[in-house]
């Protein structure tokens, strides 16, 4: 009897809310690996180019280590302006971010890579999204600040703050994916896998 099997799936992150956003729509990855490359700005690089070529070299590299395999990457990208803001990684920089954001709005752009099989020794097909979400904070009093410093819960979080954590309280208004600024866009996520005919539940 013949079976078919099913693809494998490799995300390309560390990140345990991208993981966790792809089982709220029942994909579960075969397998994640981090690709680690580096993150920096190129000149004059806008934020959502920053965001995609990210997840397209994310892509890259960790499909180079998983042939006939579709990879799934992305890259989360917080501005204000044209201002990237970055992935926080100590308390002065957080303070700066929610000094930047209160009382604005601000834009968060999600840059998404697949990478699909195609056999015969060929390259792998690439599929891509940019998603903007609109996100504006309330003025944030110096104790608001200092609080959601002390949290923590800032660390390593593009534009220092987390939506599905504390910093929801402090989030006035959003236009767009929610999903997007939690770390994945999921409605475009689930489009680009159906349209690699990668099965979904």
């Amino acid at each position: 009897m013949n079976t078919v099997s099913t693809p494998r799936l490799v995300l390309a992150s560390a990140s345990p809310r991208r993981l966790d956003l792809l089982r709220q729509i029942g994909v579960v990855p075969d397998a994640v690996d981090p690709a680690d490359i580096d993150e920096s700005p190129v000149p004059r690089e806008l934020p959502p180019q920053h965001a995609l070529r990210l997840a397209g070299e994310k892509a890259a590299v960790v499909a180079a280590r998983h042939p006939g395999s579709f990879v799934l990457a992305a890259d989360t990208v917080v501005a204000c302006g044209r201002r990237i803001l970055p992935k926080a990684d100590g308390e002065t920089q957080a303070r700066a971010c929610l000094g930047l954001l209160s009382g604005r709005r601000h834009r968060v752009f999600g840059g998404v890579v697949l990478l699909s099989p195609t056999g015969d020794g060929e390259p792998p097909r690439r599929s891509d999204r940019v998603v903007r979400t609109d996100v504006t904070f309330k003025v944030l009093g110096p104790d608001e600040v200092e609080s959601y410093v002390a949290s923590g819960e800032w660390h390593g979080k593009a534009g220092g703050y987390a939506i599905q954590g504390r910093a929801a309280a402090h989030v006035r208004w959003i236009g767009g994916s929610y999903s997007n600024v939690v770390g994945l866009p999921l409605f475009e996520v689930a489009a680009l896998l159906r349209g690699a005919g990668f099965p979904l539940p």
